[in-house]
């Protein structure tokens, strides 16, 4: 696996900023008996773009590493309540799996980066 440039790094950030904004979209077919469902999900977001930002601009290896972990753990979450809005029928089937996919895409570039940082 070849180390991320400084392009990839803000290819990540891209990337959240463009998930964030499909959610959006998305997050307008919660009930309003949701409400803190529905805002978890954005702020968990919203932290994500925050961490890897965080990440980097961090020089010192560990608190980078501790960044990308957190966001890390963030998408886990972001996935769980993608997951419970499907099975609670507030999203689609292909809603929830256009969603988790760009998760998804987001989640590799982070842990390859989080794995090529010496």
């Amino acid at each position: 696996m070849q180390p991320l440039t400084s392009n990839d790094k803000f290819l990540i950030i891209k990337n959240i900023k463009n998930f964030i904004l499909g959610l959006e979209k998305l997050l307008i077919t919660f009930p309003k008996k949701d409400i803190f469902t529905k805002n978890m999900v954005y702020v968990d977001a919203l932290d994500v773009l925050e961490l890897v930002t965080k990440a980097n601009y961090e020089s010192r290896v560990d608190i980078k590493k501790t960044y990308q972990i957190d966001a890390l753990a963030k998408i886990n979450k972001i996935d769980f309540y993608l997951e419970r809005a499907y099975k609670f029928k507030y999203i689609s089937e292909r809603q929830c799996m256009s969603a988790i996919r760009d998760l998804e895409k987001i989640n590799r570039m982070l842990y390859s980066w989080c794995n090529n940082e010496k």
